[in-house]
């Protein structure tokens, strides 16, 4: 008993050390798109291999902060807290990384599809090693999230629409400022130089707030829906004046509704030879 209780908190762990939910969000919601697309059966692969390309993304990203995490006390942070040494988060990559390989490569992805794919992971622990703390990161932000649906859209043989493309790439580069937006003291207390960071927090704030509404005017043009047009619109705004503690969550709200007109409007796709 003893000895499962201490493998389930182990598995806690490497789960934690992947940065847990939005490994989980983007997997759920390649599952949704995937469904679309395809069916159940496929979907549940191609999310396989996203979810296992996640987990390569977010251990190497505990990998790489873990002095920083160290200075700063982070103790959610399993390396931190010692829960994982970081050997045991290297042996896993290696271990997971020919997984995710395979799942992506030979799955319903296809190879053409599943090598788009990969490079988003490849994209993601670029950003981690070298584009984090330039101002180029929300560059890995905006293709990572664009080639994702793109794939998906591909592997069936058809071509991505622009609106996919734009709308995909605006919400990561959104994400990516609201999350800097989050420990904005921490990392330039560091020294970390991301673009968020060399521009401020106001204008952080206002540019994650104008990425968040186009996204969301982009979506509402590829499948009307005035709610979520309205929501976003005013959520966006909103996010320029809320306080830090309530900022991401709003976003992952608006996110989400985002999403989901996403996933419907690529429903539509379905059935049709061009887009």
């Amino acid at each position: 008993m003893d000895g499962l209780l201490l493998t389930m908190a182990k598995i806690k762990s490497y789960l934690v050390a992947s940065h847990i939910g939005p490994t989980l969000l983007v997997t759920f919601v390649t599952f949704l798109l995937a469904a679309k697309l395809w069916w159940e059966g496929p979907a549940f692969v191609i999310a396989l291999g996203i979810f296992l390309g996640q987990l390569i993304v977010g251990w190497t990203n505990d990998l790489y902060d873990f002095r920083d995490d160290l200075r700063h006390n982070r103790l959610r942070k399993p390396l931190v807290s010692s829960d994982l040494k970081p050997a045991e988060l290297k042996r896993a990559i290696f271990i997971v990384l020919p997984i995710a390989l395979l799942v992506n490569i030979t799955g319903p992805l296809g190879l053409k599809a599943g090598s788009i794919s990969l490079l988003g992971i490849g994209i993601g622990v670029t950003y981690n090693f070298y584009l984090k703390p330039t101002a180029l990161s929300p560059i890995a932000y905006a293709l990572a999230f664009a080639l994702l649906p793109a794939a998906l859209v591909i592997s069936t043989n058809r071509t991505p629409p622009y609106w996919l493309l734009w709308s995909g790439a605006l919400l990561g580069m959104a994400a990516h400022f609201a999350n800097v937006l989050k420990d904005f003291r921490e990392d330039k207390s560091s020294g970390i130089t991301s673009l968020p960071i060399t521009l401020g927090r106001i204008p952080s704030r206002i540019i994650a707030s104008g990425m968040l509404i186009a996204a969301t005017v982009v979506l509402h043009s590829a499948k009307a829906n005035t709610t979520v047009l309205v929501i976003g619109i005013v959520a966006g705004t909103l996010s320029i004046f809320m306080p830090r503690s309530l900022l991401f969550k709003l976003f992952m709200f608006v996110a989400l509704l985002d999403v989901l007109l996403m996933v419907t409007a690529t429903g539509d796709l379905i059935g049709s030879n061009s887009i």
